[in-house]
């Protein structure tokens, strides 16, 4: 947006429509995120869409048009190229009666963008305001037919003097941008014998995107190498590093792998878009009860709260998420982790570093000399870090971290793996929070469908058919299930988003007995079910009970 901040200040708190605070926070998540300040008022629910959109098209002098159901035909949209409208976030919409384009901007002051659009269309354009929230539905009309598009690019070589230096630039561009438009947290370009295989990781599962020339590898490579500052006459070492890239109006924070296989180069981009940073606790799918235990236990001074569970499960999003409810200006915060996900204010963030010997232990023993009230260990991998983290909860610190391990009740004999003593461990840890995450059914194409035990018990144990049917809210007829049918907006998946299934152990009393017993997992995860906890089997088969997921994502991913 090219209207000044103050400019719209006076215009929302000026009038009263806003709350000055209210904006202001608005203004500090907009710097800190790079998302456009009008798309966070509305997101925020400070302010319509619409009324927003007329008000500032008023300020820039030119007419509004909101996008959000116009139909837009198809030669109109592609009268201007689909990356050129995503990079200068503008879209054609029309034409009037004496045949001029019709042109939404989100920047109406861009004069030289103006002047480019009408030498290309050789008619002058109308131009009019559209909102960030309008611009984006607007741009979802354009093709998601990755390979198309890049065969479009590919067949314009030798054309107009283009000697296709550029292309490896724009095939970059193009398969981040459609990356992040299909929602996928990461990349994987993969060399084949006889070409290029380009995989997206959507809602936890890979997906083959596009096949791409051979010969585009090297060039593609050396693209990516540059913009992750890494060094490009090195292609026998593994290499990391990361860049930040715009895309659709969002700053995303892209972290690169490269690793020599067979083949060539492998290449490996996570995607950490700034939307990943609202780690609210009451979004990540918690029940009413887990809720209240997590904030009864984050609020105490000392003591310690996991989050377990396998790779990509979600367990950083959670701590962050309980690090964002206790981030005050009475308490010193600070962090160990590592990559640095997400940078938050008012904390001390440490990238552990081992070339320079800043390891979690030795960093996580030289924040406890910073008088830190509440301190977060990206992850317990080892004894040295386990026993400095327990002796920081003793000793009058919250203390935060992660764990692999397959559920709660494991936890605890793991911890005695790495050579805790029983009492430190009863005496330290306060709640573990055992999680994975299973695909959201699409809201768009969902459906529903009555089963029968027989048909249930095709598919999973007779005691997970009774736990089913013991939980269903209504007692009589049959059981309803809910699945998608699959359409353009979930990629014909049935599926869109992610959701987190729980299951959260307190350190009772009773716990603390058996784990000075020297108890085996499956002995304090019966008392934990005997006191109360919900296992993830049956947290998963309430949401699946609710519409919120299919009983195959549940016992794909937390199937015994």
């Amino acid at each position: 947006m090219a209207l000044e901040i103050s400019e719209l200040r006076k215009m929302l708190v000026g009038s009263g429509l806003v709350p000055e605070a209210d904006f202001e926070a608005a203004v500090r998540e907009s710097s800190e995120s790079g998302q456009f300040l009008d798309r966070i008022l509305v997101e925020r629910g400070l302010v319509p869409d619409e009324y927003l959109g007329q008000m500032v098209a008023e300020g820039f002098g030119v007419p509004f048009v909101s996008l959000g159901s116009r139909e837009i035909p198809d030669e109109t949209l592609r009268i201007i190229p689909e990356r050129v409208a995503r990079r200068s976030r503008m879209v054609a919409f029309g034409r009037d009666g004496s045949g001029k384009v019709l042109l939404a901007m989100a920047d109406p002051t861009d004069l030289e963008t103006i002047r480019l659009i009408e030498k290309r269309a050789g008619v002058p354009v109308v131009v009019h305001y559209a909102t960030d929230v309008g611009l984006a539905r607007a741009l979802e009309r354009y093709s998601t037919d990755l390979e198309s598009a890049i065969r479009g690019v590919l067949d314009r070589k030798g054309a107009d003097g283009d000697d296709g230096e550029g292309i490896p630039v724009t095939v970059v561009e193009m398969i981040l941008g459609y990356a992040f438009q299909s929602g996928a947290s990461d990349v994987h370009i993969e060399p084949q014998q006889k070409g290029i295989a380009v995989r997206y990781r959507v809602d936890g599962i890979l997906h083959d995107r596009v096949n791409l020339p051979r010969d585009l590898l090297d060039p593609i490579i050396s693209r990516i190498k540059v913009m992750s500052r890494m060094r490009t006459d090195e292609h026998f070492a593994a290499q990391d590093g990361k860049f930040q890239e715009v895309i659709d109006g969002r700053r995303v924070d892209i972290r690169v792998s490269v690793l020599p296989v067979v083949d060539g180069e492998k290449v490996v981009m996570r995607l950490m878009a700034e939307k990943g940073r609202r780690f609210d606790l009451a979004d990540l799918g918690f029940s009413v009860d887990d809720l209240k235990r997590i904030r009864h236990h984050s609020q105490r001074s000392y003591g310690m709260i996991l989050a377990t569970g396998p790779t990509g499960s979600g367990k950083t999003t959670t701590m962050y998420a309980v690090l964002k409810t206790l981030n005050t200006r009475d308490v010193n915060i600070a962090t160990i982790e590592d990559p640095i996900e997400y940078a938050i204010e008012g904390v001390s963030q440490i990238q552990v570093n081992p070339k320079v010997g800043l390891t979690f232990a030795s960093g996580l023993r030289s924040i406890v000399r910073q008088d830190p009230d509440i301190v977060m260990v990206g992850e317990i991998r080892d004894e040295e870090t386990a026993g400095i983290a327990v002796n920081a909860a003793m000793t009058g610190h919250l203390v935060l971290s992660t764990l692999h391990t397959n559920d709660a009740a494991t936890t605890l004999p793991r911890f005695r793996d790495m050579n805790v003593e029983p009492f430190l461990i009863s005496s330290s840890i306060n709640l573990i929070i055992a999680q994975r995450l299973v695909r959201k059914i699409c809201s768009r194409c969902i459906v529903s469908a009555d089963v029968t035990e027989e048909e249930l018990g095709e598919r999973m144990s007779g005691d997970m058919v009774r736990e089913l049917y013991r939980l269903r809210t209504s007692r009589k007829g049959p059981l309803r299930l809910y699945r998608g049918k699959g359409c353009v907006h979930c990629g014909n998946t049935g599926y869109s988003g992610r959701i987190g299934i729980y299951e959260l152990l307190e350190v009772t009393d009773a716990v603390r007995e058996l784990i000075m017993a020297e108890a085996n997992a499956k002995v304090i995860r019966g008392k934990a079910v005997e006191e109360g906890m919900t296992t993830m089997l049956e947290d998963g088969f309430r949401k699946a009970i609710s519409g919120q997921t299919t009983i195959d994502e549940v016992l794909r991913v937390a199937g015994e």
